[in-house]
C-alpha cells in the first residue's frame, strides 16, 4: 500500500489537473507497483476534497462493464467513480466543451434507487426491488490523466473517467420492461456513429449495480435511496468536438440530447 503522503499528493496534483484541464502523466509510468487498492484510496481521498469544497455526492458509476469497452480501452474489470449533484445534466442542454479534456460520449442506463443498498451478498434481485425507476443517459468521460498506455489502476485513480452525465427520455420502472433488450442508436451530427443493446452490459444492467453495491462494501460504503446509479456504457466510446451535436434514440424510452459549445 502506498503511504498517505503519496495518495495524498496524486490526489491534490488531480484536483489540480481538473481545474486547469491539462491531464497529468500516466500515474502507472511514475508509480509502477501502484495497485487497485492504492488507486481507490486516491478516488477516496479526491472525492472528500470535492466534497469539502461543496460538491454534493448524488450517485456512481460504472465503467468498463461490456465487451464494447473493455475492447476500447484493453481493460477487462468494471470500476466505479463518483458522481456529484452539478454533474447532473438535462437532456437539451448546451455542453461546454473545453471544460472537459477531449470529451467522449457513451450511451447507458441511470437507475435511481428508492431504497439503499449495501453488501456484501448484494443480488440482481436486490438491485430490481431497491430501484424506483431506469432511464436512458449519455456519460461525458473526462480525463486528468493521459490516455496513452492507461490501466486500470490509472483509471479508478482519475475517478473512471467521470465527466458529467445528461437524463432524458422517459424514466420506466424497472419490471415494466425487459432491460436486457433496452437499445440504442448514437448519433453525432444526424450521422449514426454507435449502436447497441443493454444486453452488452454484464448481460444485464443491474448486475453492474448489485456487482457496484459489493464491491464498494469492501471499503466500508454502500448506496443510499436516491442515489443515481450510471450502469456501464454499451457502446464504445465516441470522440466529441466543438459544434457537435450528440443524440441517442432510445426508441419507447424516448431520447438524450446534447450540444458541445
Amino acid at each position: 500500500m502506498m503511504d498517505a503522503r503519496t495518495i495524498e499528493a496524486i490526489a491534490d496534483e488531480l484536483l489540480e489537473a481538473g481545474r486547469s484541464r491539462t491531464p497529468v502523466p500516466r500515474l502507472t509510468a511514475r508509480y509502477p507497483k501502484m495497485t487497485v487498492e492504492d488507486s481507490y484510496a486516491v478516488q477516496q481521498l479526491w472525492r472528500r476534497r470535492n466534497e469539502d469544497a461543496g460538491r454534493k455526492l448524488v450517485g456512481r458509476k460504472i465503467g468498463l462493464t461490456s465487451k464494447a469497452m473493455q475492447a476500447a480501452t484493453g481493460i477487462t474489470e468494471p470500476d466505479y467513480g463518483a458522481i456529484f449533484d452539478d454533474a447532473v445534466l438535462d437532456t437539451g442542454c448546451s455542453v461546454q466543451w473545453d471544460r472537459y479534456t477531449h470529451p467522449r460520449v457513451e450511451v447507458e442506463l441511470a437507475f435511481v434507487l428508492k431504497d439503499g443498498l449495501k453488501g456484501p451478498g448484494c443480488t440482481i434481485f436486490d438491485v430490481l426491488n431497491a430501484t424506483d425507476y431506469v432511464v436512458p443517459a449519455l456519460e461525458i468521460l473526462d480525463s486528468r490523466i493521459e490516455m496513452e498506455g492507461r490501466t486500470i489502476v490509472d483509471t479508478i485513480a482519475d475517478n473512471a473517467a467521470m465527466g458529467a452525465m445528461v437524463v432524458g427520455g422517459n424514466p420506466v420502472r424497472p419490471d415494466a420492461v425487459d432491460l436486457r433488450w433496452i437499445s440504442a442508436i448514437l448519433y453525432k451530427n444526424q450521422t449514426v456513429e454507435e449502436t447497441g443493446v443493454a444486453a452488452g452490459v454484464l448481460d444485464h444492467p443491474a448486475n453492474g449495480v448489485h456487482w457496484l453495491a459489493n464491491k464498494i462494501a469492501a471499503h466500508g460504503d454502500s448506496l443510499s435511496a436516491g442515489d443515481i446509479i450510471l450502469a456501464g456504457s454499451f457502446t464504445r466510446p465516441l470522440w466529441v468536438y466543438k459544434g457537435d451535436t450528440v443524440h441517442a434514440d432510445y426508441g419507447p424510452l424516448g431520447a438524450v440530447t446534447c450540444r458541445f459549445e
